[in-house]
């Protein structure tokens, strides 16, 4: 099997972002987002996914992280879009549940060519360090219209919002890896009975 990898250089006024993946990695990561908990967070993305990540950022974070981190979840849908080319032979649908201490939270995924993004998860505070909790949406938003998939991300419980963002990443790393899995079974056909997606 060609090895799936993909390489994207996305440039506005605001972010020039150059990212490359490879989806039959082994989880390597080498981050350098300008957000420093974005980094963490896409860190564990590579890890639980088996994704090889490599991305440079240079956003206008003397602003805010936001262009940033919404740019780089573009970026990455991108490069996952063009790394799964037509699609054929995956699982298509993903799906994991992670806990860190007393938070839980729930990522299903479906490369259906159809971008939704459900996002549903309550915060206490409005920070986590420097980091601006309502971009954690913003992030798995860019993701899913890029990557063209439905994404529900779903916090199911939690008190520390450090921990509940982390579980919302970890667990998209797990369902992206189950999703992207090649299955042997359906050789190079399309997973879907449309013969489309």
């Amino acid at each position: 099997m060609t090895r799936r990898r993909a390489s994207v250089e996305r440039n506005t006024k605001e972010t020039q972002i150059k990212i490359s993946i490879d989806l039959d990695g082994s989880g390597a990561a080498s981050l350098n987002s300008g957000v420093p908990f974005l980094d963490h967070m896409l860190d564990q993305v590579a890890r639980h996914g088996l994704i090889d990540i490599d991305l440079h950022c240079e956003g206008d974070t003397h602003i805010d992280d936001h262009h940033s981190v919404e740019d780089i979840g573009i970026a990455l849908g991108m490069a996952m879009d063009e790394a799964l080319g037509e699609r054929r032979g995956i699982f298509r649908y993903g799906h994991a549940y992670v806990p860190l201490d007393e938070s839980l939270s729930r990522v299903v995924i479906d490369f259906s060519g159809r971008p939704g993004l459900f996002f549903h998860a309550e915060f206490t505070r409005d920070k986590v360090g420097a980091f601006d909790v309502d971009l954690a949406s913003e992030f798995f938003q860019g993701f899913a219209n890029h990557a063209r998939a439905t994404v529900h991300a779903d916090v199911l419980r939690g008190t520390n919002d450090h921990h509940k963002i982390e579980t919302l990443f970890k667990a998209l790393g797990r369902a992206l890896r189950a999703a992207i899995s090649v299955d042997e079974r359906m050789g190079d056909a399309l997973p879907s009975t449309k013969g489309a997606l």
